[in-house]
């Protein structure tokens, strides 16, 4: 550990220090209460005590302290506790492995388009999920966008956010201008269309690696960020979609009028692209979680609890014909089908068939244990879906599981009200 670092803030033991910067030092620590590595940012006394920015800075840590526990989203840096007083002001956060995405800004180093796709479309779910909590975050941009090591991603830095339900007065002037829309520049009064357009200007920066406006001062910006159209992503790589291009152009128009209404509007835009114009390979996450929207099955899921869905669950295609497995298998997971058709039998008894947000083997999780399959599954054409683990499902949230719990129970009653059906009919 750096000589210079404490042992300890309060409760947190610390590790070692994560980075320094001119206003703050960022420590990994270790929470013993929830056994759990934190980071800690500490705020320096002397920007604090600075009579002409200190008021600025207490606000804005002020501003972050207060989202402790308020907006819990998949995609977004938990903040877990804060200490505001004279002496020592930091703010408890998750503690994230992984790189901003200013490394990925870069001409050279740019990722591949249908990544960048599903980063943004993970971040306008998570924006959106701040704005239905009154939370805009004035500061959206790649050095507050972290890249996981597991390929998620994680919003962070909201102590320039400001709450559309305070009618406490916001402080102004803050954020990145190069990524500020022209309502932010003029310091007009902001809806959530402000942090579209400053995901439209990332988007556009990790498609071509160019700022889509650059000046010499801050003034010079300003101006064309107000009066001057950007070239259009394409000009500068003519090779990406004319659909992705439109997204971008959108997200980034000057008037709110012309610019995506809502999130909604933006993920859904992004979401079709992802679908429709880029290369599917592989199932990305971002079709993961629109396919799981669509289904029947997660219809009571909330959006954090699909995006928990999409983590625990392993994904394939697989062409007809195939045995998904045979009656009599044990097996410890169950399946769900995303698209195509399936034929169920046992023994020589035909069940039929079953379309996309068919479950089976769900028994294993019901019963905790690995049971025998009571059926033989074929696909009948080239089918997606994805199975989950018993333990892997175990492992989710209280919520995530309750709402499983409802839908195989749901399931379970179709099941038997068909069986006294069928068994009516014979009398």
């Amino acid at each position: 550990m750096d000589a210079s670092a404490p042992a300890s803030i309060d409760k947190y033991e610390i590790v070692r220090v994560l980075g320094s910067g001119a206003t703050s030092t960022v420590y990994l620590a270790y929470d013993a209460f929830t056994e759990r590595e934190v980071a800690i940012k500490l705020i320096n006394s002397a920007t604090l005590s600075d009579p002409e920015t200190g008021p600025t800075f207490r606000k804005l840590l002020a501003n972050e302290a207060s989202l402790a526990g308020r907006i819990v989203h998949p995609h977004i840096v938990g903040i877990y506790d804060a200490s505001l007083s004279r002496d020592k002001n930091y703010i408890v956060m998750e503690y994230v492995q992984g790189e901003t995405l200013e490394k990925y800004a870069q001409p050279e180093s740019l990722l591949p388009v249908e990544k960048v796709v599903e980063i943004v479309f993970k971040a306008a779910l998570a924006l959106e999920f701040a704005s239905r909590h009154g939370v805009i975050h004035r500061d959206i941009k790649p050095a507050n966008i972290m890249l996981c090591g597991d390929g998620n991603i994680k919003i962070a830095d909201f102590g320039a956010a400001v709450s559309t339900k305070s009618e406490e007065t916001q402080v102004v002037g803050v954020g990145s201008p190069a990524y500020m829309s022209p309502e932010q520049i003029r310091q007009d009064s902001l809806t959530p269309q402000t942090d579209i357009y400053s995901l439209g200007v990332v988007m556009y920066r990790l498609l071509t690696g160019r700022m889509p406006f650059e000046a010499e001062s801050n003034y010079a910006l300003s101006h064309k960020i107000l009066n001057e159209e950007a070239a259009s992503i394409r000009s500068l790589r003519p090779g990406l979609p004319l659909r992705l291009e439109k997204i971008v152009a959108t997200a980034m128009r000057k008037e709110r009028t012309q610019r995506y209404a809502d999130w909604r509007e933006f993920s859904k835009d992004l979401a079709e692209i992802a679908a429709l114009d880029l290369p599917q390979e592989s199932v990305s996450e971002t079709a993961k979680f629109n396919t799981l929207k669509k289904l029947p099955f997660f219809a009571d899921f909330s959006d954090v609890e699909l995006w928990e869905v999409v983590r625990i669950s392993v994904w394939g295609r697989v062409p007809a014909g195939t045995y998904l497995f045979h009656e009599g298998d044990e097996g410890n997971f169950f399946f769900i089908l995303a698209e195509g058709e399936v034929r169920a039998s046992k023994g020589s008894r035909d069940l039929g068939t079953h379309g996309a947000g068919h479950c089976f083997g769900e028994m294993c999780y019901i019963r905790q244990s690995a049971i025998p399959r009571t059926a033989t599954i074929m696909t009948v054409t080239p089918v997606t879906l994805f199975k989950i683990k018993r333990d892997s499902l175990a492992s989710a949230s209280e919520n995530c599981q309750l709402k499983f719990n409802k839908a195989f129970l749901n399931i379970l009653v179709d099941r038997l009200a068909k069986a006294n059906s069928e068994l009516a009919g014979m009398h």
